[in-house]
C-alpha cells in the first residue's frame, strides 16, 4: 500500500545514460568519495558530547530517517546536514547548478521534503529534533552543542 503524503510527492529521475545523464570517470570518482556517515563535523560533534557526559546511538536505524545522533533517555534527536544534499540556502543556489538541472535540482527538492516529513514523523513520536548544517558545527560547534545540551538540562534529568 503507498505510503500517503501531505503535499505532492517530487518525483526523481533515474540518474543512468538510459535517462540521459552522463557522468565522467573524474566526476564518478570524486562523487564515490563522499561520505554519508561519520563526516568531521559529526565526529567533532559526537565527541563534544560525549566529553559533556552523554551517551548516545549513532544511525539509528530503528527509528525513521536514520538520525545522525540519538539520545534515546532524553528523546532527542540531532541531524547533522550537508549544505548540498539537504538544500541550504536553496532559493540562490538552486539557480547556480549548471551540469543536470533535471536531475539535481528534484533530487534536493525531494531531499527538503524528506527532511519535513522526518521532522514531522519523529516529532509525533515524541523526540526533540535539531538539525544543524555542516559549516555550522564546523564553525560554531560551541554553539550548536550549546542549543542541545541546554534542552538536555531543561526536560531531562541527567
Amino acid at each position: 500500500m503507498p505510503k500517503k503524503y501531505s503535499e505532492e510527492r517530487i518525483k526523481v529521475p533515474r540518474f543512468n545514460e538510459e535517462s540521459g545523464f552522463y557522468t565522467t570517470p573524474q566526476r564518478s570518482k570524486i562523487m564515490s568519495k563522499i561520505r554519508g556517515k561519520n563526516t568531521k563535523p559529526e565526529l567533532a560533534f559526537r565527541k563534544a558530547l560525549w566529553a559533556a557526559g552523554y551517551r548516545y546511538r549513532i544511525d539509528y536505524k530503528k527509528l525513521i530517517g536514520k538520525p545522525d545522533i540519538v539520545l534515546n533517555k532524553y528523546k532527542t534527536i540531532i541531524f547533522i546536514d550537508g549544505e548540498f544534499w539537504h538544500g541550504h540556502n536553496w532559493k540562490q543556489r538552486k539557480e547556480k547548478i549548471k551540469t543536470n538541472r533535471e536531475f539535481w535540482i528534484p533530487k534536493i527538492e525531494r531531499n527538503i521534503q524528506r527532511d519535513k516529513e522526518v521532522n514531522a514523523a519523529l516529532e509525533n513520536l515524541g523526540f526533540t529534533i535539531f538539525r544543524f548544517w555542516e559549516t555550522d558545527v564546523k564553525k560554531n560547534l560551541d554553539a550548536c552543542l550549546q542549543k542541545v545540551l541546554i534542552s538536555l538540562e531543561k526536560y531531562h534529568i541527567k
